[in-house]
């Protein structure tokens, strides 16, 4: 397949770019996607996750670096001693201590880029069906508890019926 851009050297690019739910495909060679400004993986120039995360880093860090005009203490890894300001540069820590030391910055960030702050992971499809049901059943019984906390009894009878129904799909599995 020959670039899309200039139709003389072959495709070795292929991007797909989805903006407002259009769906665009481009195959272009390595000359025509720097005139055009694409990154390429592997190249000096290309993007890195560490970029990403510096940029957002780096936004939080001037937002929040002099509040209504006072200068807020810079934040220092007791460990290593890399500074919030290193870390919004570099993307990486210093030490497994830099997270305890930046939490209060990372919470929001984290909320940001992956929409929570708890790591739940993935569940294999096959296999999964028994753990799906016990954290099912895990946040029905929270929801359970705050029902009858508010004492909506028919909505709890509900809750705790579907958790036995689980329950009993569980010893089945």
């Amino acid at each position: 397949m020959f670039c899309q851009e200039c139709g003389k050297k072959p495709a070795t690019l292929h991007f797909t770019k989805i903006v407002n739910g259009e769906k665009t495909e481009f195959h272009i060679c390595e000359s025509c996607a720097r005139e055009k400004g694409e990154s390429i993986p592997g190249a000096p120039n290309s993007f890195s996750i560490h970029s990403l995360l510096s940029g957002l880093l780096d936004f939080e860090h001037i937002a929040g670096s002099n509040i209504g005009g006072i200068k807020q203490p810079t934040l220092r890894c007791e460990e290593c001693g890399l500074t919030y300001a290193q870390f919004s540069k570099i993307g990486r820590f210093g030490c497994s201590s830099c997270y305890r030391e930046f939490a209060e910055k990372l919470d929001p960030l984290l909320k940001r880029v992956h929409l929570s702050t708890v790591h739940t992971g993935k569940i294999p499809k096959r296999s999964g069906g028994q753990i799906q049901c016990k954290r099912e059943i895990e946040q029905l019984r929270r929801d359970l508890q705050s029902k009858v906390e508010h004492e909506e009894f028919e909505s709890a009878a509900q809750l705790r019926d579907r958790i036995r129904e689980l329950e009993r799909k569980i010893a089945d599995l």
